[in-house]
């Protein structure tokens, strides 16, 4: 298991992501989930993953094999993410039946696509085994996959599509670490790129080991403000009433 993020706002795109893949009692392993593309100059493209190891091996070799051949449908010659999409959509499910028609065994995987394509608007696609897709909204700007229920609360309260490239990136880290505070499936290094709007070939992309001194304080800052709200909250034996009656049996 794994856990991505892909959070995109007007200023342009967040993606972050672990890189565990096995954390078994006595076998750890991490493999980076963030994959980024090699392009024509006028887009750039990110691809994040969860699920089957293989697999998405698999399918980013696939992506790079079909650019290298000079194939008429790959990344660099489709126009729209969409469309780019639905690219990784067949080859994702096509990877996914070879291996289940010959074993038996369905090795599911789930993808994040995030980037832009010059004249277009920068996004984030998620896509999922089956080959199918969903995009963000105004509403939900954000997207994940993997281990994602720990950290969505976060999310929730404090990303919006006006945030702040800075804030978001610190965000998806909280959210991040909150989802390593309780679960084990999710670990170190943690990898942040921040995308601006039409920077093409500039994105800045940060990894953070376990004990990384800005990750550590990013945790520590973070459980000290959770504390002092927790402290200050209203005192339930202050401002609330006891139920005078208790109903029995």
């Amino acid at each position: 298991m794994t856990y991505c993020i892909g959070i995109s706002l007007d200023d342009g795109l967040v993606l972050t992501s672990d890189s565990r893949t096995n954390a078994g009692i006595d076998h750890v392993s991490t493999y980076s989930k963030m994959h980024r593309c090699v392009t024509t100059p006028d887009r750039c493209l990110v691809i994040m993953s969860a699920g089957n190891l293989a697999t998405t091996q698999g399918v980013i070799q696939q992506i790079r094999r079909d650019v290298l051949e000079g194939l008429p449908r790959n990344i660099n010659t489709l126009s729209y993410l969409a469309d780019v999409a639905e690219y990784l959509g067949d080859v994702l499910v096509n990877r996914i039946r070879k291996h289940t028609e010959q074993t038996g065994f369905v090795p599911d995987a789930t993808l994040i696509l995030g980037g832009q394509i010059q004249g277009r608007n920068p996004n984030i696609y998620m896509i999922y085994p089956q080959g199918n897709y969903i995009t963000s909204s105004a509403d939900t700007p954000y997207l994940q996959i993997g281990e994602s229920k720990y950290g969505k609360p976060v999310l929730d309260r404090f990303i919006t599509r006006d945030a702040s490239l800075e804030d978001a990136a610190i965000c998806s880290l909280i959210s991040m670490d909150s989802t390593m505070k309780s679960n084990a499936s999710a670990g170190p290094p943690i990898e942040v790129m921040i995308y601006p709007r039409d920077q093409f070939n500039a994105p800045k992309h940060y990894k953070f080991e376990a004990e990384d001194p800005y990750l550590l304080e990013i945790r520590h800052e973070w459980a000290n403000q959770l504390n002092r709200a927790f402290r200050s909250m209203p005192r339930l034996e202050v401002h609330a009433k006891p139920n005078s009656t208790l109903h029995t049996f």
